[in-house]
Order: structure tokens, then C-alpha cells, then sequence
């Protein structure tokens, strides 16, 4: 019997998952990316789908932790700024 590696097959499924999420949720939700909107560069969400495809999925989890916490930080700074809320993209910008 073949055995099926895990990860990837995990990995691929976030990775869908996130592409899913950027067609169809994310240009009719009406706010950006607060990390992206503070530093530039790629949203958070971009920028874990590309860490799914060059990362091991535990370092990329690790690393996502880190995001959305730098993600909060970008949030709090937006709303100290302007006003407004920033983010408040589930799971971005919640406490973790």
C-alpha cells in the first residue's frame, strides 16, 4: 500500500483554501489588509498562501502566528492614525 505524505496534501488544501478566500471573500469585504496598508508589500494573505508553497507547513505556521500578530500591531497603528477600524479580517487582526 502507498502512503500519502500529509503535509503537502495540508498545505495544498490551505493553499486553495487562501486562493478561495481572495476570489471570492476578500474583494467584497470593502477593507484591506491592515499590514499591507501600514508596511506595503503583500497582504497577509498572499503572504501565507506563499509561505504554504516554500515553508514547511509547521514554519509556516509559526511564521503566520507572527504575521497576524504584526497584523494587529498595523491595526492599532491605523486606528490611532485615522480613525477607522483597519482590519478586522477574521482570522487577521484577532488576538492570538
Amino acid at each position: 500500500m502507498e502512503s500519502i505524505a500529509v503535509e503537502p496534501v495540508i498545505s495544498q488544501m490551505a493553499i486553495d483554501a487562501i486562493a478561495i478566500y481572495k476570489a471570492y471573500v476578500s474583494p467584497h469585504k470593502g477593507f484591506a489588509c491592515a499590514h499591507r496598508m501600514v508596511h506595503g508589500g503583500e497582504s497577509c494573505s498572499t503572504y501565507i498562501q506563499r509561505l504554504l508553497g516554500e515553508e514547511s507547513l509547521m514554519s509556516a505556521i509559526e511564521l503566520s502566528h507572527q504575521r497576524f500578530k504584526a497584523c494587529i500591531a498595523a491595526s492599532q497603528t491605523l486606528k490611532a492614525t485615522s480613525g477607522s477600524s483597519g482590519c478586522i479580517v477574521v482570522p487577521c487582526c484577532l488576538p492570538i
